[in-house]
């Protein structure tokens, strides 16, 4: 193997440190895998095998990724990302989706709306498992159907009239960033687990 970096063994370490270093800076994150991916090259030029026994011996010499990556967030007085359950993540992330079909529905609606918003917002401030990057632009985009369905409905009244059926197409306009948001943070938290599980 020409790169060394290039093993699959490598590649899925480096792999979970980028990942539980997430918090770092992206520069910080760069100058740590590339320090990493020296040692390992190094290590390994001076190994007289590149198998796979040569390749866990080198990783095995880096230290745990756990070990890794909160010596790099110390640095920076970072925590690690934490995940947390399958049904603690689904449970935050229903919130946030079912804020807007909420209000559609006569009397208690908008209330029951408010209400699984903020309980959402809560959760989603409260997890370590997200960053606080990943947390603001999913606040940006759980928040943009406050200004985005009614200026759908707007432009919906503006090109023809505001039917019930305008009314539903502003609202489905209106929710598609936060199932973008939730999107998100599901493939992201599904990612932390799975280095978890590779730790």
């Amino acid at each position: 193997m020409n790169n060394a970096t290039e093993h699959p063994l490598v590649r899925a370490h480096l792999d979970a440190v980028e990942r539980y270093t997430a918090p770092l800076a992206a520069e910080r994150r760069r100058e740590l895998l590339a320090d990493l991916r020296e040692h390992v090259e190094v290590a390994l030029a001076e190994s007289d095998a590149a198998d796979d026994d040569a390749v866990r011996h080198v990783l095995e010499q880096l230290g745990s990724l756990r070990r890794i990556a909160d010596a790099a967030l110390a640095e920076e007085g970072r925590a690690r990302p934490e995940p947390e359950t399958r049904l603690r993540t689904a449970t935050t992330l229903a919130l946030a989706v079912l804020a807007l079909p909420l209000v559609l529905v006569p009397g208690i609606g908008p209330g029951l709306a408010l209400l699984s918003a903020v309980v959402a917002a809560i959760r989603l401030a409260k997890s370590r498992q997200w960053t606080g990057r990943e947390k603001k632009q999913a606040t940006l985009l759980l928040l943009s159907p406050i200004l985005l369905t009614p200026l759908a409905a707007a432009t919906v009244a503006f090109a023809a009239e505001l039917t019930a059926a305008g009314v539903l197409l502003a609202c489905a306009v209106g929710f598609c960033p936060t199932l973008v948001a939730a999107f998100r943070l599901a493939r992201s938290a599904a990612r932390l687990r799975s280095a978890a599980v590779a730790a």
